[in-house]
Order: structure tokens, then C-alpha cells, then sequence
């Protein structure tokens, strides 16, 4: 018999699924007498808006095979919404892709822009793990890091932002962003800024990478990830998109369109609705604004510290102890939040805690914190 190598599952070179790690604490939260309030995962559970549906079922008739591009419409939806609401200029439908998800999109978004063994990505110091997994799924090197200093004379091939955070809630300014620009450019460093919470913030200004303040109106280099599971409640449907460079934007099509990740239609018509309808977004930032009113007044009254925070869906707090610990001494009250373990080393004594549950369920979490 020829000798053929050894076989070598990715998932070798993984890191543990973070949410694994949970089960002893998820069953001590839930032996509580009033039983289990979820606080982990930042999952929407209020109703996709009418108007979103309505196109969903509309399209659903469809029986052919959609194309990786998406339609002109969804296309264009997409750059009216990011000019509309975030003020992006520039961008033009051959500048814009949809994702099945921004997670697959960041996934495998080093494999196909060519990373492979020898190349560095850059991810922030606490960042949601899927950066990482990315990168190692195309045999990259990942380094953490939040300064542009800590790099040195280093030149990585790709370098994550994250503003606002997940999990921190924190923005990132202007200067710090054109800075960041800047230095990318220097060196030829592909920029991808996740800005899944763009939509969501409660204190001052987030900027994406692509608004003219930070990119003087070039976005050669830069890709903004965005999603709509978090804005317009549709985590269930998959729904995400990419937007930028368009010579970067090709080549992620030309791979995908290989890999048939095609957005089904009846999606791409929900997203076309979701993206021209600013009214259902307002309402459901509404009403996250007013979970946290609730929920970050209590977890203070509790003895904790909430670091940054200020955009996003989580509350970053500390009692400066081990997160496992805080992990613990929520579960004895039946609530379960995320270890800031999960998002790197320098989370190891913050916990992360979701908005994302419904008004009963955060006055039962406050009643129980008081």
C-alpha cells in the first residue's frame, strides 16, 4: 500500500468551543427555585418587524438557485443604508457582498483573501473568539493586540478592528481609527472592521472605517463586516454583509462563488426590506436602550464595576476577581453570564452581560441582583 500523510482535522489546531465550558455553571443557575435567566449569549428575542417577514414570504416561491452576488436591489440596499445611517460615502454596488452570517463570513475570511502559514493576523487583546478561529483555520499566526506600539516594526497581513466591541461595548475614536488607517496603509496591511454594533450605542459617537472622517473617502484596504442579526432581530436568518475595498470585495466573491455560498432568496428579499426600513431599527434600539437602563443601575448596586460599555448589547463588568468566580456567584442566583475568559487573556476578571432577553426577563434578573 502507498504511504499517504497522516490526515489532520482542523479542529486540531481549535481552541475548546468556549460555550462548552459552561455546562457546570448553566445547571447550578438553573437548580435555582425561580429558575434559569439566560444572560450569555447575545441572541435576539423580540419579534422580527412585519415588514421584514412580509418580503421574506413573498420570496419564498422562488424555486431557482439564488447568485452569490445577491440582486442589484439587495446590493444597493446596502449602500443606501450604510450612507444613510452611518454617513458612508463612495461605495457602489460592486462594493458590497452579502454573508450567510457575518461568523461565516469572519471565518473564513483569512482563507479567502490568501492567508495561509507565514502570515500574521491581528486581533484586539479581547475579541470575540471567531477572529482567532479564522486564522487558524487558514494556518495563520493571530497576535493580540490593542495598540499599534505593542506591534512594533511587524507587518501583518490582515489586522482586526472591533468598534464597538463585543464584549466590551468600547468605541474606538476617530484619531485612533485614522491612525490605524494610516499605519495599515503604510505597510499594506488589509484592515477588517467588525461593525456588528454600529447601531447600538448609548454614549457618545462609533465611526465605521468607512465614514470620510477616517478614510478621507479611500477605502482601499478596508473591509467593514456588518450584520443584521443584531439591529433588525434576525440572527435567524443568517444575514450579513461586507463592504469596502472592491478590488477586495472581488476577490472574496470570485471564492466564494467556487465555494456556493449563495444567500437564499427569500433572505436576500427580508434583507432588502430590513435594510430600507429604519423605523423597525430605532424601535428595537428603543428598547434595548431600556433593558440597560434597568440592568446596568443593578449590577452597580451589586458591587460591580462596568468597564467601557458604553454601545453594544453587553455590560462589561468586574469585581476584580476571577471571572470563573463571578460566573459562580451569579449562578447561586440563577443567572448565567459569559467568563471574559472567552474573549482572550486580558478578559480573565470581567464577565459579559447580554441585553438581549426580554423586559420580564431583565426585571427578574434585577430583582434577583437587588
Amino acid at each position: 500500500m502507498v504511504a499517504r500523510p497522516e490526515r489532520r482535522p482542523p479542529v486540531r489546531a481549535l481552541p475548546v468551543f468556549p460555550w462548552d465550558t459552561l455546562v457546570e455553571a448553566r445547571s447550578r443557575a438553573a437548580a435555582h427555585p425561580d429558575g434559569l435567566v439566560d444572560l450569555t449569549v447575545g441572541t435576539p428575542v423580540d419579534p422580527v418587524a412585519p415588514v421584514i417577514r412580509e418580503a421574506l414570504a413573498a420570496e419564498s416561491a422562488e424555486p431557482g438557485y439564488p447568485t452569490t452576488v445577491g440582486r442589484l436591489d439587495l446590493r444597493e440596499a446596502m449602500v443606501g443604508s450604510l450612507a444613510r445611517r452611518y454617513g458612508v460615502t463612495g461605495l457602489t454596488p460592486d462594493s458590497v457582498l452579502p454573508a450567510i452570517g457575518t461568523k461565516e463570513l469572519i471565518a473564513g475570511l483569512p482563507a479567502q483573501l490568501g492567508l495561509g502559514p507565514g502570515h500574521t493576523v491581528v486581533v484586539p487583546e479581547v475579541a470575540y473568539p471567531t477572529y482567532e478561529v479564522g486564522a487558524l483555520l487558514a494556518g495563520a499566526t493571530v497576535v493580540r493586540a490593542d495598540s499599534l506600539v505593542q506591534l512594533g516594526p511587524s507587518s501583518p497581513t490582515l489586522l482586526y478592528l472591533n468598534s464597538p466591541s463585543n464584549p466590551s461595548g468600547k468605541v474606538l475614536g476617530p484619531e485612533h481609527l485614522r491612525k490605524v488607517v494610516g499605519w495599515a496603509r503604510e505597510r499594506g496591511v488589509i484592515v477588517a472592521s467588525d461593525e456588528c454594533y454600529l447601531g447600538l450605542v448609548w454614549e457618545g459617537e462609533a465611526l465605521s472605517i468607512l465614514d470620510p472622517r477616517v478614510c478621507d473617502g479611500d477605502h482601499t484596504g478596508l473591509l467593514a463586516l456588518h450584520s443584521l442579526s443584531k439591529t433588525s432581530n434576525l440572527a435567524s436568518y443568517r444575514a450579513g454583509f461586507v463592504a469596502g475595498d472592491p478590488a477586495l470585495v472581488a476577490e472574496l466573491l470570485a471564492v466564494r462563488k467556487h465555494a456556493g455560498l449563495m444567500m437564499p432568496l427569500p433572505i436576500q428579499s427580508a434583507m432588502t426590506a430590513a435594510l430600507g426600513d429604519d423605523a423597525h431599527e430605532d424601535d428595537q434600539r428603543e428598547r434595548y436602550r431600556a433593558r440597560r437602563a434597568l440592568l446596568r443601575p443593578a449590577v452597580e448596586q451589586a458591587g460591580f464595576r462596568i468597564d467601557h460599555s458604553e454601545a453594544g448589547l453587553y455590560l462589561w463588568a468586574t469585581r476584580d476577581e476571577r471571572c470563573r468566580d463571578t460566573v459562580d456567584w451569579f449562578a447561586e442566583r440563577g443567572l448565567l453570564v459569559a467568563p471574559g475568559e472567552f474573549y482572550g487573556p486580558a478578559g480573565a476578571r470581567h464577565v459579559r452581560i447580554a441585553l438581549t432577553a426580554t423586559d420580564a426577563t431583565i426585571a427578574e434578573a434585577v430583582r434577583r441582583l437587588a
